[in-house]
Formats: C-alpha cells, sequence, structure tokens
C-alpha cells in the first residue's frame, strides 16, 4: 500500500481514537488523586494570584505536593478560574483525554519517522487496545501528561541529534518544550537532560568508532546548543511551580531527591496479601506490568526482539538502542533503590508509549518480512485473535477500562482478591449516580448522610439536603450514616475470595468482568453506633445490649465484635470478649486491632504461648505493628533474648524513632551490657 493511502488511515484512525477517548474522559468518575491534587492547583493559583501572599501553596507536610510542579494540573485550574468553568472535573477529564490522545499522536509520528506510516497506524492500533493506558488518560492528570513530555522529549532529541536537515530550530524548540514540561509535572524530567547529554556523547562516541574522525568543532557547537536547551527548559519548568521559584536549583533538585524517596506509604493488596508499598518485593512493578499489559502489546515486542537483526542496522542502531534505554533505565533504577511504589505501575506509565512503539516496529517489520499473502493474511488474523480479550474488557466493562487484567492471571476475574481493583476510586461515580436516581425515585426528600470510602461530595453538589463525608470501610459501624458508597479498595482480601463483601447490606452493586468492584450500601440498623457512642460515654454496661442487638443484624462487621469485646473486658467479662474477638477473626483473620486484643488477653491470662501465636500472626499481617515487636519481645526476652532482640532492631529499621522499642533493648542489656544500654537510652532521649 502506498504512503498516501497509509497517510490517510493513519489521520482517520487517530481521529476516530480521539472521539472515543473523549468519550471515555467524559464518562469517568474522578480519579483517587484528584482532589487532592486539585486542591494545590488552587493554592498554586491563589499564590500568584495574591503576588506570593498567599503560601499554602508551600505548606504541605501531608501531602508533599509542593514537591510536584504538576503543572498541567495548575493549567487546567487557571483555564476553568479564567473561563468561569463549572464543571471542574469534566473539563479536567477531557484535557486529560486530549493530552493522551496526543502521546498516541506523538509516539506514532516517531513510528512513522523510524519505520513508516505502517507502523504508525500500528502505534494507534496498540495505544486503542491498551485498557490500562486509556482508562487512565480518563482522568490521570499527572501521569499522562508526564508520559506525553516523555515521548515528546525522546523524539525531539533523537530528532536534534539525528537529523540532519533544516528543522534543526524548530525541534530543539519542541526539544525544550518537552523536557520543561516533563520538569514541569514531576521531578524526575531531570532524567532526560541527563538522557540528551548522554545520548549526545554516544553519538559522537559512535561516529569516531565508525569513521574513525571525532570532529571536535561540531560536538562543542552540539554540546554548547545542548546546554542552552537544557538551562532554557530549566527555567521554563519553573512557571507555574512556587517551590522551584523559591530556589531554581536546590529547590528543584530537592524536590527529585523526595521524589525518589516518596515519604508516603501505602497498604496494598499484591499475590493474596497486604504489604506496605515500601517494602513490596523487588519484582512487584514488573508483575504488575506483566500481567496488565495486553498480550498482543507483548507479542509486538517479541516480533521486535526475534527481529532485530532486520530492523536495527548501523545507521538506526542508537536511535534503537536509545528507546530500549529509554525503558529499561527507570525500571531498573526503581528496583535497584528499592523505591516506594503503589497503584499497580501508574507511576511508570511514561515508558508504555516506547513499549507500544517497539511491539509496532515489530510488528511492522513481521509483515513486511511475510511475502506470502497467506502468511500475511495469518499473522493479522493472530493479531486479531490477541485483540479480542481487551477489547472484550473495554465494550463490556465501559468506562472501567483501567481494571484490566491479562490472561497471564485470568482477566480481572482470575485478579480480584489477588491484585488490586479499583484502587483509584473510578467506580465511585456511577455509584454516587445510582443512589441519586435511587433517592429521586423513591422521592426521599428528607436530609440524609452519606457516607464513601472514598470523597463523593462533588457528585452530590446539586442536592443541598445530602450532606457527605469520607469514612473508611473498617470503621463504618463508628460513624453516623443512611447511605454509604464503598470502592473495592483497602477491603481485605480474605472477604473478597469467601464473597463477605460486598456485605448483606448492599441495596446495589457495580461489577466489572462478573466482580465486585462498588458497592452501595444501606444502613439497617443504628445499634452498632448507639452502642460505641455508649463505650467512649464510658457507660460499658449500657453499650452491651446495642452491640447484641447490632450483631443480630450485621455480622460481617469486625469493628463491632472489637468494640463488644472492649464493653465485655471493661466489664470484667473478659472470657466471654476473647470468645467474641475470636468470632471477629472469622470473618477477617487479619484485622490487626482484634489480634494485638486477643494477643494481650493472652498475656494477661498467664497463656504465653497463645499470646506468642497471636502477636507473630500480627506481624505476619503488618509488618510495620510496631506495638507487636515489642510486645511480642518481652514474651521472648526470658526465653530466646537474642531473637527478641533482633525483634526489637527490625521494628527500628522500620521506625528508627519508635521509643517502646528503644526502651525495650537498653533495658535488654543493662544488665549484662551497661555501655550498649547507655547508646540506646541516648537515641532515646533524642527521639522524645
Amino acid at each position: 500500500m502506498d504512503d498516501k493511502r497509509l497517510k490517510y488511515i493513519f489521520y482517520t484512525v487517530a481521529g476516530l481514537l480521539l472521539l472515543l477517548m473523549v468519550k471515555g474522559g467524559m464518562d469517568s468518575g474522578i480519579s483517587g488523586d484528584e482532589h487532592l491534587h486539585y486542591t494545590q492547583s488552587v493554592y498554586v493559583y491563589d499564590y500568584f494570584a495574591s503576588l506570593g501572599k498567599d503560601t499554602a501553596a508551600l505548606n504541605t507536610p501531608h501531602t508533599h505536593l509542593k514537591y510536584y510542579g504538576q503543572s498541567f494540573d495548575n493549567a487546567t485550574t487557571i483555564l476553568t478560574r479564567w473561563l468561569n468553568i463549572d464543571d471542574i472535573f469534566l473539563f479536567r477529564h477531557i484535557a486529560n483525554s486530549l493530552a493522551g490522545w496526543l502521546t498516541v499522536i506523538i509516539t506514532a509520528l516517531f513510528a512513522v519517522w523510524l519505520a513508516g506510516y505502517g507502523a504508525g497506524i500500528l502505534v494507534i492500533l496498540l495505544f486503542a487496545l491498551s485498557p490500562t493506558f486509556l482508562g487512565h488518560a480518563q482522568n490521570n492528570l499527572k501521569d499522562i501528561p508526564f508520559a506525553l513530555s516523555y515521548i515528546s522529549a525522546l523524539f525531539f532529541t533523537q530528532r536534534f541529534l539525528f537529523n540532519e536537515n533544516k528543522s534543526k530550530v524548530r525541534d530543539a524548540i519542541l526539544l525544550t518544550v518537552s523536557i520543561a514540561f516533563s520538569i514541569s509535572i514531576r521531578p524526575g524530567g531531570l532524567l532526560l537532560i541527563c538522557y540528551f547529554f548522554f545520548f549526545l556523547l554516544l553519538c559522537f562516541l559512535y561516529k569516531y568508532h565508525k569513521n574513525n574522525q571525532f570532529d571536535s568543532v561540531l560536538f562543542r557547537k552540539r554540546l554548547v546548543r545542548a546546554l542552552l536547551i537544557s538551562i532554557a527548559a530549566w527555567l521554563l519548568s519553573l512557571l507555574l511551580w512556587p517551590y522551584a521559584q523559591l530556589n531554581p536549583i536546590t529547590n528543584v533538585w530537592k524536590s527529585y531527591v523526595v521524589m525518589t524517596r516518596f515519604p508516603t506509604t501505602l497498604m496494598q493488596l499484591f499475590e493474596g496479601k497486604m504489604e506496605w508499598s515500601d517494602l513490596m518485593p523487588w519484582y512487584y512493578l514488573p508483575k504488575y506490568m506483566a500481567i496488565t499489559i495486553p498480550i498482543i502489546v507483548f507479542t509486538g515486542l517479541a516480533a521486535f526482539t526475534v527481529l532485530f537483526k532486520k530492523i536495527i542496522n548501523p545507521d538506526n542502531l542508537l536511535k534503537y538502542g536509545f528507546l530500549v534505554f529509554a525503558i529499561l533505565f527507570p525500571i531498573i533504577f526503581v528496583i535497584w533503590e528499592e523505591s516506594n511504589l503503589y497503584g499497580s505501575w501508574r507511576h511508570f506509565l511514561f515508558v508504555y508509549p516506547v513499549i507500544i512503539l517497539l511491539a509496532a516496529v515489530g510488528f511492522s517489520a513481521l509483515l513486511k518480512l511475510l511475502k506470502k499473502k497467506f502468511l500475511v493474511f495469518a499473522a493479522v488474523a493472530g493479531m486479531v485473535l490477541l485483540s479480542i480479550h481487551p477489547v472484550k474488557f473495554m465494550v463490556q466493562n465501559h468506562p472501567f477500562y483501567y481494571l484490566y487484567y491479562n490472561q497471564f492471571v485470568g482477566g480481572l476475574k482470575g485478579a480480584y482478591g489477588n491484585y488490586e481493583t479499583d484502587y483509584y476510586y473510578h467506580t465511585m461515580r456511577q455509584g454516587s449516580e445510582w443512589l441519586i436516581n435511587d433517592l429521586k425515585n423513591n422521592k426521599q426528600d428528607d436530609t440524609l448522610k452519606i457516607a464513601g470510602n472514598f470523597p463523593v461530595n462533588w457528585y452530590f453538589r446539586d442536592h443541598p439536603k445530602v450532606k457527605t463525608f469520607y469514612c473508611q470501610y473498617d470503621q463504618r459501624s463508628q460513624a453516623d450514616w443512611d447511605y454509604m458508597i464503598v470502592a473495592n479498595s483497602y477491603i481485605p482480601p480474605n472477604q473478597l475470595k469467601n464473597k463477605i463483601w460486598p456485605p448483606k447490606n448492599a441495596i446495589h452493586v457495580i461489577y466489572a468482568d462478573e466482580v465486585p468492584v462498588c458497592a452501595v450500601l444501606k444502613r439497617t440498623t443504628k445499634s452498632d453506633l448507639q452502642g460505641y457512642d455508649a463505650l467512649k460515654r464510658g457507660n460499658t454496661a449500657g453499650a452491651i445490649p446495642f452491640f447484641e442487638d447490632a450483631l443480630k443484624i450485621n455480622a460481617q462487621d469486625e469493628l463491632i465484635f472489637y468494640n463488644f469485646a472492649t464493653a465485655l473486658v471493661k466489664e470484667g467479662k473478659v472470657d466471654s470478649a476473647r470468645i467474641i474477638l475470636q468470632s471477629a477473626l472469622k470473618i477477617n483473620p487479619g484485622y490487626e486491632p482484634v489480634l494485638m486484643y486477643l494477643g494481650n488477653i493472652a498475656v494477661l491470662q498467664n497463656n504465653p504461648g497463645e499470646a506468642i501465636r497471636y502477636f507473630e500472626t500480627l506481624i505476619g499481617c503488618n509488618r510495620k505493628y510496631f506495638e507487636a515487636y515489642v510486645s511480642l519481645s518481652r514474651l521472648l526476652m526470658d526465653k530466646d533474648i537474642e531473637r527478641a532482640r533482633g525483634l526489637l532492631k527490625t521494628c527500628l529499621t522500620l521506625y528508627p524513632g519508635y521509643q517502646p522499642a528503644l526502651l525495650s533493648l537498653a533495658d535488654s542489656y543493662r544488665k549484662t551490657n551497661p555501655e550498649v544500654a547507655k547508646k540506646y537510652d541516648e537515641l532515646l532521649n533524642s527521639s522524645k
């Protein structure tokens, strides 16, 4: 097929994908980080509007967002203010869909530059078959724009380094803007400057090796241009970034250092177990990529790998080497650094366009290699068959594309209970809209309290009689609500696998791939809340009947059992409390407060063996439940002092300033080694 026809197909397919992506953005819910980043963007707007007098954008001790430039978020907020746009999140999502589409187009044009329009068309098609990318393109205003900046910078770096035509000035300008855009979103964009200089040097070394000549004059010119581009990009990246403007060198670098060791850690479901994000196994990132990228993309990469001798030649060796490096280096770097990773691999979506690019080139080379029509037909048929799984998922589960898992784990249904599902809370919109319609149909006009395990206030903004608030799912019995909307996030894996979730009081459930991803709950009793209120007031005897009544109606909430047991213990009914707590473990064997309570009861009842088992189980469930380390070490101190000290030292590696562990460790050395005890006492005093 000639280039003219291929070019027509290229732009037609690109246009169709644009429509689909904008539609996805319009239908999407608010993502897990959006409220935080939108709020920060408002602070940034106020900072500039007040000429630096309003400093809320610089005071972010909990979110750490001052270290993000988040320029795309900031730009959308500026536009919503200037244009008086009411539906802020709709505008944000459409803007992000456009950024996602531009990511596709830049990658496709990159492929055209490398291998022709056929490869460019394949890039667009492979993106269209990528549910994870398309899902995040709906509402992830951090990772998708960063992916755009990354692939754009790689493209224009290569054009700057390898093009020998008159477009150098244009390429230099676009490269400057791309690097600046990248740094202004996330300080990790600084790596693109490093890439630039590294491959500039490699280009000249390669030419020297190839021709045995080194053009020092040209090298100096290119080096000066590279310095000017880098400085200009650095300065441009500061335009919407208050913290960086205060000290353009120190604060940008400090932001990069903070991001490489991001202080916020989260519990995540991985391989059927909840684990802290900074304690994940080294293969967390590659495994998540392996089980969520469509197999057709891996097939394209396999074709590229097998045919690399036919694809790569002396003229394009550095071009493809650069692309492979741009994929592998960031991944290897975070594995080596043991970085804090969570939320599947969304923070690494920026490498995905490069993966797509190489897969498309691989398929393009394969189709060109096949001379006979029936072989081409067989290859295309194979590609179509591999496309069915992701396409079917997106058609059946619109707009929850990002929930996709491939056939390696049996799809989302196979991943359910073993890996994260709606960790970014996309389904809260559909749950909220269903509840709004249900209340309208049932003509419930009274003031209602609606809880959510993710904020839903935006969805109910036109309903003044509805009060919404955030509530963790496991804290629901202690909050006053009439309805609760719960996305499938932070739900104990055993409850998912044993179908304890959604609970019996769910009046509507949203499914994806036949598994529940969101539930709307209706309160059937407030006895649990009344019991908790009585318990807080110190009326333990009065609390007990409320908890008894609550458990008759709802025996699926482990916190009710815990509060009931607390009341029983205070009434001196320790054995009854122990039985109640053990019943809670049938609902959630890893429920940490119950395990700790049972361990403490066993200690009080002089049953150290049982206490040890509970504390060991608790540490196995949560390696950062520091109190359990100290309690367990005390039980072991007389029997196995080295193990006891080892537990305390492990605790202190996770939390160096944990005072009970420091005190226990100091006490363990007082008689045998007072000097060591003194050192721990000093650490204890310095941590106060």
